[in-house]
């Protein structure tokens, strides 16, 4: 039977090595974290799960979280290009939102658990290329510098040399729920934007943070101070960043509880560059290395697409072992092209977002849905399905069709 190793124990890795233990694979997780380094680490995201995701966790056992209170079921919105800023758009099924530091250490033992085996240890581009002389097949989910140099950046469809945005996203206390329960996205032009995200953590219920600060913006000093060198100047610089650009979230705030869940643990500042790579790479000993995850695709985290096209593209790669155990370049292939056209269009959608300064019709778009309930609930349920987000958004003809199409409905 045919060996499989996965580089990288992310939601891409651990989905995609849950899939092949339900088909009875032979699979290795390489990872240099445990899970209880995982549980006990700085945040590392704030992924929201849709439910298209939540599907997939169906069929691989993993989508019963009993003890949380993690769904969601609207994004409200706070248009700042508008008149008229406030609307709603609704999902048809919830999506979820549970910390990383929950979910993957559970997904884990999980795999473990199924018979599936993980070797802790950092990895080189050496030795990753030595692991396809132990396996069939060694897919590479995660990595950074050479390891994601591994795969040629496709220049099609990666517009951007720089980040587009910097991020500070952070765990708070103190901040009420919007009812019904949901995500809500403040855009602020030209500072940024920030969504407030309902998430399940250690504590129970907290709201991630996530400013998007576009760079030399007002904002982007929380992404440039550094909480820990003054915890309570942080704070007092995110109040006052919420109270000037983000009315809707800082009315929700009680000042006298607003406070990291877990301190300097519970923050996470940075910023990504956008790319996407090329599917596979040929090794000199002629053998191919397949990407998933991250090192595949690398998107802002604005529209909440890195993890579910990483779920995603997990399942694509497993169906396609499922039926053809041999992993030449023709599976290679195989596995690009069922995935391609949901991946770019991911990719492409929230390239089109981010850009600055932005297109017109994003922002007619955002003020159109202010008044049209059924525009603002299909880009909503569009969370789910990223093709037919850029066949909604992705020129200006295509969103005076779509006003029209839901202007039809009236």
């Amino acid at each position: 039977m045919a060996t499989i190793g996965i580089v990288g124990a992310g939601v891409a890795g651990l989905h995609l090595g849950l899939h092949l233990r339900q088909q009875g694979r032979d699979v290795t997780i390489y990872t240099n974290r445990t899970a209880q380094q995982v549980a006990d680490g700085k945040v590392m995201n704030s992924v929201a799960h849709m439910s298209a995701t939540i599907d997939i966790e169906r069929e691989l056992g993993i989508a019963d979280w009993p003890e949380t209170d993690a769904e969601y079921s609207l994004h409200h919105h706070y248009n700042g290009w508008g008149e008229e800023r406030r609307f709603s758009g609704s999902f048809e099924k919830p999506a979820r939102v549970i910390d990383y530091r929950i979910y993957l250490p559970r997904l884990m033992d999980e795999f473990e658990s199924r018979g599936g085996t993980i070797e802790y240890r950092d990895l080189s581009v050496a030795d990753i290329e030595n692991l396809t002389e132990v396996h069939d097949l060694v897919v590479v989910s995660t990595g950074k510098g050479e390891i994601g140099a591994l795969f040629p950046r496709r220049e099609d469809k990666s517009p951007f040399t720089a980040p587009q945005r910097k991020l500070a996203v952070g765990f708070w206390k103190g901040v009420a729920s919007r009812e019904p329960r949901g995500v809500e996205i403040s855009l602020a032009p030209p500072a940024g934007e920030l969504l407030t995200i309902p998430m399940w953590s250690f504590s129970g219920l907290v709201h991630a943070l996530l400013f998007e600060s576009v760079p030399g913006g007002a904002q982007e000093v929380l992404t440039d101070s550094r909480y820990e060198d003054d915890p309570a100047r942080y704070r007092e610089a995110t109040l006052s960043i919420l109270e000037e650009f983000h009315p809707s979230v800082f009315e929700r705030v009680d000042a006298r509880a607003f406070e990291l869940q877990n301190g300097a643990k519970d923050i996470l500042q940075g910023a990504v560059t956008p790319v996407l790579r090329e599917d596979y790479t040929l090794l000199p000993n002629g053998r191919f290395l397949l990407a998933l995850g991250d090192v595949h695709m690398t998107v802002d985290p604005i529209q909440a697409q890195g993890a579910n096209s990483a779920a995603y593209s997990a399942k694509v790669i497993a169906d396609a072992v499922a039926e053809d155990q041999v992993f030449d370049e023709r599976f290679m292939k195989k596995v690009a092209r069922r995935r391609a056209e949901r991946l770019e269009a991911s990719n492409d959608w929230v390239n089109t977002i981010i850009q600055t300064p932005p297109a017109p019709h994003i922002p007619e778009l955002f003020s159109a849905m202010v008044h049209d309930q059924a525009l603002a609930d299909r880009f909503t349920e569009n969370f789910n399905y990223p093709i037919r987000q850029v066949d909604l958004l992705g020129t200006s003809e295509r969103v005076a069709a779509s006003r029209a199409a839901t202007a039809a409905l009236v």
